[in-house]
């Protein structure tokens, strides 16, 4: 960064950190003894949709490596687009399994990335739910290299649990790297896997 990007307040984009998804399992244990939330085994990775031979033969490689998992049942990846037009690779595993979950969204992100599809890349969730049936994922942004609560709330409308979302903010400040701009905590209606 130069002087001018300096005086001009500039700022160098944060390098995208993947191993910070392995961070996901121990804040589960605290989110599970604060809150009493427990993962689904659901996850998601998001991106602007690609289209072409290059990205064909890429989720063919992705498939192919967790395919490869033996303790796995029933389809490891499958890529469906949300109303919204973004792509989504889902990933589902049982509930105990949070740390493989976050194998495979880790092995999505650096599949991608290694092949030329990190610009597209938008985050990552991990998906959790109480006994009481509310909903939570913890959000990944690539491009940031933080995370952030989602909390949708139950029923027809898109409205979302701002005071959970904040309560989850302060339990795992230990954790992860959470997003502190609360701006970039976007909403990720009708996400695949939360």
């Amino acid at each position: 960064m130069g002087l001018l990007d300096i005086l001009l307040g500039r700022t160098k984009p944060v390098a995208p950190d993947l191993d910070r998804l392995f961070a996901l399992p121990s804040a589960a244990v605290t989110l599970e003894a604060a809150a009493g939330f427990r993962a689904t085994g659901h996850g998601a990775v998001c991106f602007a949709t690609v289209e072409g031979g290059a990205f064909e033969q890429t989720h063919r490689e992705v498939q192919a490596l967790l395919d490869a998992d033996a303790e796995r049942t029933g389809p490891p990846v499958e890529l469906t687009q949300d109303a919204y037009g973004y792509s989504w690779l889902v990933s589902r595993r049982s509930p105990d399994q949070l740390s493989a979950l976050v194998n495979d969204l880790h092995a999505v992100n650096s599949a991608m990335e290694v092949n030329g599809f990190g610009p597209q890349l938008l985050c990552s969730l991990a998906g959790f739910e109480d006994d009481g049936g509310r909903r939570l994922a913890l959000v990944y942004l690539y491009k940031r290299g933080t995370f952030f609560p989602f909390a949708p709330l139950a029923g027809d409308g898109q409205r979302r649990d701002s005071s959970l979302e904040l309560q989850v903010k302060s339990m795992l400040g230990n954790d992860l790297r959470i997003e502190q701009d609360l701006s970039r905590w976007f909403p990720v209606w009708g996400a695949p896997g939360l």
